[in-house]
């Protein structure tokens, strides 16, 4: 059985390695978009300004020269992926689009690969992408598997000089097999003026609409014959009635079949209380973006609303099934997986991601957030190598070991900064104070400590944190010495203001020494407040 497991890595990999064959419900991936006009690609606003640090560790993932390798191997394998990729390049060239959809295309075939028959996927994309990804997974996933193209209002309408604005974001939705599918269609509380304009009609039972009795096609059955002498024929060409005579004379004795006046054909009656509310079609403006006073937001560029999950989840799982999240950034799939009662996989190829997910699950869950996590170091022999793979993974994994956000990355700002910690202290609570912490994955020396002990003094910090690989020398841990000691007056207890710490100390469950009152990350919302919400129809 799996298991709730949240994976560090290149999705690609771990898909292969990890995944097996007809293992997953429902797919959902909301990958970095491929348009640089409109969005957030890359997480790098359009004045080029990184909004956050892990701008360098997508900066090449949808560019040519980087895909070009893959795009290759793709050809040398053959088959109908390599087809249209080929396609795509004999118009587009080597351009970015077509790094993107050459990024792509093996990972959905992974995705295919790892559904079971009843399963399906959602892909969250914009208009600028849409239309090539579509032919992509109709290549894929076979054109009779699409299910609809979603389309999501994300953002009321602005002025633009020479185009429409682009309001809403496009989920593709596919079965691996459309006969099969499990599907759930969702619906929402009918409004008065719908409910007004379609049930139109009311009997002793209460107000209902009509529906056509007949379905396209003949047949030489009973279906196809007269009823109660109205031939389905006459009522349109080439029609049948929907149910069989012995139905349909039960569907009549029960009062559900309308009759109108003489020359009008028979209806079916479908009463307001026994719909469930107004079905949902494929455009979705009733589900707000996370805006910058959503109680859920907790300042990942992309974050997906909860709602928007919540919808495709019980739309396309049970309880119990797996849901799967291969780009799961902040982790608003696995989230609201887990408050559905699902069980969920997700994977992300930043530390700053992984850690983010961890937080907000033990956070918004408590004991009940009992996940596994792959691919973090758990050993020195880890911790080394992924420093040498990418010393900025080193350096977010490292921080979150200590519970420190890391440091926007701006230049020539917070120079020496790698994260922070705040907390609060008397006699002044409501004024948040700093830790600043510097991490270093290479040789170290007393001029590091220096260096942090400068920092501290320009950003008036009360204390200051150096994380090292490597064992510091006994000069190091003098010159922290000789920075003395913070006071804390609503603890009444005295921490170093200068503390070193290895990475072999932070293995073992090491901390930064400080008053208990940290207030550096927003709290995600606690999951049994949302479901009473969800309950209650807030």
């Amino acid at each position: 059985m799996v298991e709730n497991v949240l994976y560090y890595g290149d999705n690609l990999e771990i898909l292969r390695r990890h995944i097996k064959d007809e293992s997953v419900d429902l797919v959902y991936l909301d990958p970095p978009f491929n348009s640089r006009q409109d969005y957030n690609v890359l997480f790098r606003e359009r004045t080029g300004k990184a909004s956050a640090a892990q701008i360098e560790a997508f900066k090449d993932t949808w560019e040519w020269a980087e895909a070009a390798p893959m795009y290759d191997e793709l050809m040398r394998a053959g088959g109908r992926v390599a087809e249209v990729l080929n396609a795509f390049r004999s118009y587009m060239g080597g351009c970015d689009m077509l790094a993107y959809l050459t990024m792509m295309a093996p990972r959905l075939v992974e995705l295919r690969r790892v559904l079971k028959p009843t399963g399906s996927i959602y892909l969250h994309c914009d208009p600028t992408a849409s239309y090539s990804l579509r032919t992509l997974m109709d290549v894929i996933f076979g054109a009779a598997n699409f299910l609809g193209e979603i389309a999501w209002r994300r953002t009321a309408a602005h002025v633009s000089a020479n185009r429409w604005p682009r309001l809403h974001d496009t989920l593709l939705n596919y079965a691996l097999d459309y006969t099969q599918v499990q599907f759930h269609p969702p619906k929402v509380p009918a409004d008065e003026g719908w409910v007004k304009r379609e049930y139109r009609y009311e009997d002793e039972r209460g107000r209902y609409m009509v529906d056509n009795l007949t379905g396209a096609g003949t047949t030489e059955g009973p279906s196809g014959q007269p009823w109660r002498g109205v031939d389905p024929k006459r009522i349109g060409t080439g029609r049948h009635w929907r149910y069989s005579p012995e139905k349909l004379n039960e569907l009549d004795a029960e009062g559900r079949i309308y009759w109108p006046k003489a020359g009008k054909y028979p209806k079916l009656k479908q009463y307001l209380s026994e719909s469930g509310g107004k079905a949902v079609g494929d455009l979705w403006n009733d589900i707000n973006p996370v805006g910058r006073t959503a109680q859920e937001r907790l300042g990942y560029p992309t974050q997906k609303p909860e709602a928007l999950l919540e919808r495709i989840i019980k739309a396309s799982s049970n309880e119990g099934d797996v849901v799967l999240d291969p780009f799961c950034g902040c982790g608003t799939t696995v989230a609201v997986a887990q408050r559905l009662k699902r069980r969920w996989i997700g994977i992300d190829i930043t530390h700053l991601a992984i850690n983010l997910i961890k937080r907000r699950l033990k956070k918004g869950f408590g004991p009940l957030a009992e996940f596994e996590v792959v691919g973090e170091p758990v050993d020195m022999a880890g911790a080394r190598t992924l420093a040498l793979q990418d010393r900025y993974q080193f350096q977010w994994w490292a921080l979150d070991q200590v519970d420190a956000s890391p440091a926007e990355k701006r230049k020539g700002a917070d120079k020496g900064i790698d994260g922070l910690l705040y907390f609060v202290d008397e006699p002044d609570p409501g004024v948040p104070r700093r830790i600043v912490v510097s991490v270093k994955s290479g040789a170290v020396s007393v001029s590091d400590v220096r260096d942090l002990h400068g920092v501290m003094t320009r950003e008036k910090a009360e204390l200051g944190a150096l994380l090292t690989l490597e064992e510091p020398t006994q000069p190091m841990r003098d010159e922290a010495a000789n920075a003395g000691y913070y006071l804390s007056p609503g603890w009444n207890k005295d921490y170093p203001r200068i503390q070193v710490i290895t990475v072999q100390a932070l293995l073992a469950g090491k901390k930064i020494e400080y008053p208990p009152t940290n207030i550096t990350f927003k709290d995600a919302p606690r999951a049994e407040r949302k479901a009473k919400k969800t309950e209650l129809g807030l």
